[in-house]
């Protein structure tokens, strides 16, 4: 059984899901493109949710989003249903899109992080070994320039969402905003920090291409691969499932991460025992999603993690 994962208001995230057995679905086409920003844009229109970063690579999606309202599985269960149904229409696949692991959820808790994690994202396609810069990818994504202040815009796929379903707009849209650790006056110097580490993390990219005597593919390349083959680059095996990032060197945001981890789990361990012992009463940690929203549980008034 999986942990119990803390959801609250405001928190920001790295969303990562993968494509079933690493198949190319969303080769960086124009359709799978439009898809994916129109998924996105009417998912996070219906859940509050802000977007600050996006790339969508051939095998899988990194998002980086803030959950205003606390309502983060609902967002993906609606993100992820849409792509898949897109996808199967346009691909015309059988079976599941998505891979059977669960989405990796990371708790950005600092502003080192959320400068560390979008890069990242923007890095993906150089760090895979196919373009040589986040720029020069082809598919669905974020450039440094836009954070904070452009938009996603993308009008009703032709497969799949009908003309004639009131629920599908004929073009939807989602501002690209700055995450609540930045001030407005200080956009400028946040873009500037991610563009740094954006070149410090493509370097590093570069520097191991050059070591493995490689080149990269490039975008014309990635555009022509097809959708129905699989990845063939060797992926190490997935070790931790980390929850939060704290960013380099903040190891004391860490360890108090570590035990506010630790506090939540606990709680939700001694409640969850004592309601299958038929004690209805009891009382989950501030966070809880399923036991609250499916079965009606109480929720503490005190967040015991965020005091740990």
């Amino acid at each position: 059984m999986s942990q119990p994962r803390r959801i609250v208001p405001g928190a920001t995230y790295l969303l990562t899901r993968r494509s079933l057995r690493r198949h190319l679905l969303f080769r960086p086409d124009a359709a799978i493109t439009r898809i994916i920003i129109y998924a996105l844009a009417v998912s996070a229109e219906r859940h509050g949710i802000r977007v600050h970063a996006l790339c969508a690579m051939s095998t899988h999606v990194h998002l980086v989003v803030t959950d205003v309202r606390g309502v983060l599985p609902r967002f993906l269960q609606s993100f992820h249903r849409l792509i898949a149904l897109g996808t199967k229409a346009l691909r015309a696949w059988e079976g599941a899109v998505w891979d059977h692991e669960p989405t990796s959820v990371v708790h950005l808790l600092t502003r080192e992080a959320v400068v560390e994690k979008i890069a990242y994202t923007l890095a993906n396609p150089v760090l895979a070994g196919i373009v040589r810069h986040a720029q020069e990818w082809p598919g669905a994504k974020v450039r440094v320039g836009e954070l904070g202040r452009a938009e996603l815009r993308a009008k009703r796929p032709e497969v799949y969402f009908k003309s004639n379903n009131p629920q599908w707009p004929d073009e939807a849209t989602v501002l690209l905003a700055l995450p609540p650790e930045v001030e407005s006056d200080r956009a400028d110097r946040f873009r500037s920090d991610v563009a740094a580490e954006l070149e410090r993390q493509e370097a590093r990219a570069h520097a191991e291409v050059r070591r493995r005597g490689l080149r990269f593919m490039g975008a014309e390349r990635a555009c022509k691969v097809s959708p129905y083959d699989r990845a063939s680059s060797p992926e190490p095996l997935r070790g931790r499932n980390p929850t939060f990032a704290v960013g380099r060197g903040r190891t004391d945001a860490g360890m108090r991460a570590i035990a506010a981890v630790r506090a939540f789990r606990a709680a939700y361990r001694g409640a969850i025992d004592r309601w299958r012992s038929g004690v209805r009463d009891a009382v989950f940690p501030v966070g809880t999603w399923l036991m609250r929203v499916l079965h009606g549980a109480s929720v503490d008034d005190i967040d015991i993690a965020s005091a740990a």
